[in-house]
């Protein structure tokens, strides 16, 4: 029977989400990089694109116009399942071009020989 929610993987996963969440915040590219799996079957859905591999991610992130996305983080959920998947939900804010926009984000990680990773990620803004 596989554990949901092992206290010890939770905050593993929670751990490194925060560590991508300031990674985020900073624009540190080779720290995002490094929690992404590298490989063709990775998927990014965010606000206005669709990225499918690891390249079409980075060369996002590289051209991105606004690279530092400072936000604040709201309902913030991890659940695992046994000692190698995971899913993080959350809800956040964020200011825009002055307006105060809210946002969801979610990613799969899965735990692969050489540590966790995102295998799977949604990024989208509610309407205004």
């Amino acid at each position: 029977m596989t554990t949901i929610n092992d206290s010890a993987i939770v905050t593993e996963v929670t751990d490194l989400y925060f560590k991508y969440e300031e990674a985020l915040g900073d624009n540190n590219l080779e720290v995002m990089d490094s929690l992404f799996w590298d490989a063709p079957e990775v998927v990014r859905f965010g606000i206005t694109e669709n990225l499918y591999g690891g390249d079409e991610i980075r060369n996002f992130r590289v051209s991105r116009s606004n690279p530092k996305l400072e936000r604040e983080i709201l309902n913030l959920k991890v659940v695992t399942f046994g000692k190698d998947a995971a899913t993080v939900t959350l809800e956040f804010r964020r200011n825009i071009n002055g307006i105060e926009r809210f946002g969801r984000q979610s990613q799969t990680w899965y735990r692969f020989t050489e540590g966790w990773k995102v295998v799977s990620a949604h990024v989208s803004l509610l309407p205004v």
